[in-house]
């Protein structure tokens, strides 16, 4: 690969990754102009146009989201032997970017980030909570974690783990309205909608006992699409919700919700970690994953 091809990757890839030619100038010790005549150069020598440039806004073209794709992994990949060849062993070193869903980065992964970060000082980790997927790629994260089943996709969907729905309320609801004795009655009470983000629809209320299935028609007023909105409304006694039963388990211990219909928990939610199709991942990718299949065993 010629010097001239490595250095627009190089250059394109700073662009993706901040946002702008002028951020990136910063990074790669260029001034704006020579980054913007780097790009042209670039394009020149590839034939595509690689950017939409506007005064208000940058964003690949389709062909540039294309060979940005193409190309990320390879360089991960050329950087990956490069170590190898030099120390012998992959180090976990450099930048990791991570698209990391909200419930999961503040209960699950937050609290025990410590001992990951240990384990790697040359490692550099930025989180990101998101409540969509978005473009893994163009927007230039390494992962993403994710609840819900995978969509279509040439990302690499790996299942972390499965949590059960539970549906719960505070002990102040059920004395003031009383406790539900089938799903079914939920037709007759407050119940708080969760929006899917994927569809933007509220998720539907299922009940799954075994092999058996159903779902109801609940009542309510309020829909959200905040985690704390809902969890905060229910612990105040306003309406029942469906949630994730790993995200309530002390707050059932200790009284402040209580499961309405355990013995119809059994629906599964799962965890995904998404990563760009690749056939070699780089160490820091691989380190972090291992992470988090043991956080989540």
């Amino acid at each position: 690969m010629e010097e001239g091809t490595l250095r627009g990757i190089e250059v394109l890839a700073a662009i993706v990754d901040t946002g702008s030619f002028a951020a990136a100038s910063e990074v790669l010790d260029m001034s704006p102009s020579g980054v913007s005549r780097a790009v042209s150069r670039f394009e020149q020598r590839l034939g595509i146009r690689l950017f939409e440039r506007t005064t208000r806004a940058l964003k690949l073209t389709d062909e540039g989201h294309r060979f940005y794709s193409q190309v990320l992994p390879l360089m991960s990949e050329l950087e990956e032997c490069i170590s190898d060849a030099s120390q012998g062993a992959a180090r976990v070193r450099g930048k990791l970017r991570v698209n990391v869903d909200p419930f999961f980065s503040k209960l699950v992964l937050g609290p025990r980030l410590g001992a990951f970060l240990d384990a790697y000082p040359d490692l550099q980790l930025e989180l990101i909570t998101r409540d969509d997927l978005g473009d893994l790629i163009a927007e230039g994260f390494d992962l993403a974690i994710r609840f819900g089943h995978p969509q279509p996709s040439a990302l690499v969907a790996r299942k972390m783990m499965e949590t059960r729905i539970v549906t719960v309320a505070a002990p102040s609801y059920i004395r003031r309205r009383g406790m539900p004795s089938k799903p079914e009655d939920l037709e007759q009470h407050q119940c708080i909608h969760f929006r899917d983000p994927v569809t933007s629809k509220p998720f539907p209320w299922e009940f799954h006992s075994g092999r058996r299935r159903k779902v109801v028609r609940a009542s309510g007023t309020l829909t959200v699409n905040d985690g704390g909105t809902l969890y905060g409304a229910c612990l105040a006694g306003f309406g029942i919700a469906q949630v994730m039963d790993f995200t309530v388990e002390e707050m059932l211990a200790a009284g402040q919700l209580v499961n309405i219909f355990p013995s119809w928990s059994d629906e599964k939610f799962p965890l995904y970690c998404y990563y760009p199709s690749r056939r070699q991942l780089p160490a820091k990718s691989r380190a972090f994953i291992d992470y988090l299949l043991r956080l989540t065993a």
